[in-house]
């Protein structure tokens, strides 16, 4: 009968301290230690990978569209007539029109300024973003159109020190022609709303104002620069481009989120990739501990493995003590790791926190990692890939040592008792 109670009760009693074998049981200790800790830095690893992909992909297709269309061969002047048409393909949840152009922001409050990208919109559809409308802090979107103000990120604010009702200045390139050429334009805008996306990034560009406004800014008269498509399911985007070719019915260049995100979404996956395989060498590095543990055990073990065998045990029951003997330590690390790495996953960011607070200094800087906290989303398919890898390699690594047991001759072995 496998793992018979006399191979679970030899197994058990080789685990535990013993004077004359201490040293085993500190390997078998480091062994389930760094399993332990090789499972829950993978689980830990995989959940803020995945809430960092899970967060930026929010926040960029909240902000922006899934699908965008660019006026190609005549400026897109019937802009309201394309987004009433493409927001009756099905599928499409909204089609926002905007003017987009870069500028220069500055304010009498700061030295210096900032290079921001501002957006013209009508009032009915900013208040149709959830990444700008949701996330207001100080101010108010209402009478938006007629107010002739703009709306600005949290971040933008704090590095130009502005508040709700102070002054913007912005100043673009895209001025009246003269004689002599381009003159840049420099206009001032009340500051009517203050928003906070969670992005760092986007928090320190964006400029939104009436769409009236920035046409008459940028001097783009009566035209959109872009049509901004929201789809209701954003990994659709292939079903949804030739029914929203066939609806706008004029040239245009069309592209969408994952072209224009590409890079950053491949460089992510790349790292998350690159982390699992670095992190999975301690797991590998704790399975070789087990190795030489249990070989060391089976040498220490020889005068009883002898013994047993002479009393009748086979070479499978030798095999199956050992076998248990290590894969318990593997199991074990693999459930500790397991519940580590959960814990600490879903409240990565109070842990962030105090470390901050502990050692003085900001640990997640959000102008380097984009996003103001630290995210965190635990996927099963991870977790369960994590936890099936080191049981397989902690078994694995029992294979080799419970077979030098079986093999041992117990002739050679009592041969000098």
């Amino acid at each position: 009968m496998p793992f018979a109670a006399f191979e679970w009760m030899i197994a058990t009693r080789y685990l535990r301290a013993r004077r004359a074998s201490g040293y085993v049981s500190v390997i078998a200790g480091f062994s389930f230690l760094g399993i332990t800790l090789g499972v829950a830095t993978l689980i830990v690893v995989m959940s803020v990978m995945n809430g960092f992909h899970k967060d930026l992909l929010d926040k960029i297709v909240g902000i922006n569209g899934h699908i965008f269309l660019q006026a190609a061969d005549r400026p897109l002047t019937d802009y309201d007539k394309v987004a009433a048409r493409v927001t009756a393909v099905p599928g499409v949840k909204m089609a926002i029109p905007m003017v987009e152009g870069s500028a220069f922001a500055s304010s009498s409050f700061a030295q210096g300024g900032a290079g921001v990208l501002v957006r013209g919109i009508e009032q009915a559809d900013i208040n149709r973003l959830p990444g700008i409308a949701g996330t207001i802090r100080s101010g108010t979107l209402s009478g938006f159109d007629k107010a002739g103000g703009v709306a600005i990120g949290q971040r933008l604010a704090d590095n130009l020190n502005l508040r709700v009702g102070d002054t913007i200045k912005l100043i673009t390139g895209n001025g009246a022609q003269t004689p002599f050429g381009v003159v840049p334009r420099v206009k001032s805008y009340r500051v009517d709303a203050i928003f906070q996306i969670g992005m760092a990034e986007f928090d320190g560009i964006f400029v939104y104002m009436p769409l009236a406004l920035a046409q008459s800014f940028f001097n783009e008269d009566r035209q959109a620069s872009v049509i901004e498509v929201f789809l209701d399911d954003p990994e659709k985007i292939d079903a949804a481009r030739d029914s929203i070719q066939a609806a706008v019915d004029r040239p245009v260049i069309m592209t969408d989120w994952r072209e224009r995100n590409r890079t950053f979404f491949d460089a992510l996956n790349v790292e998350r990739n690159v982390m699992f395989i670095i992190l999975t060498l301690i797991v590998v590095v704790a399975a070789l501990n087990i190795v030489s543990g249990l070989i060391m055990l089976v040498k220490d073990k020889s005068h009883d493995i002898a013994i047993l065998r002479t009393m009748g045990a086979t070479r499978g029951a030798i095999m199956r003590v050992f076998l248990i003997t290590g894969a318990s330590i593997g199991v074990a690390g693999t459930l500790a790791g397991f519940l580590l790495g959960l814990i600490v996953a879903d409240n990565v960011e109070p842990i962030r926190q105090f470390l901050n607070r502990l050692l003085h200094a900001n640990l997640f800087p959000a102008e380097l990692y984009f996003l103001s906290r630290l995210p965190s989303v635990v996927d099963p398919r991870d977790v369960a890939s994590v936890v099936g890898m080191t049981l397989i390699l902690s078994v694995l690594a029992t294979l080799y040592p419970s077979w030098r047991a079986a093999k041992l001759d117990p002739v050679e072995a009592l041969r000098y008792e």
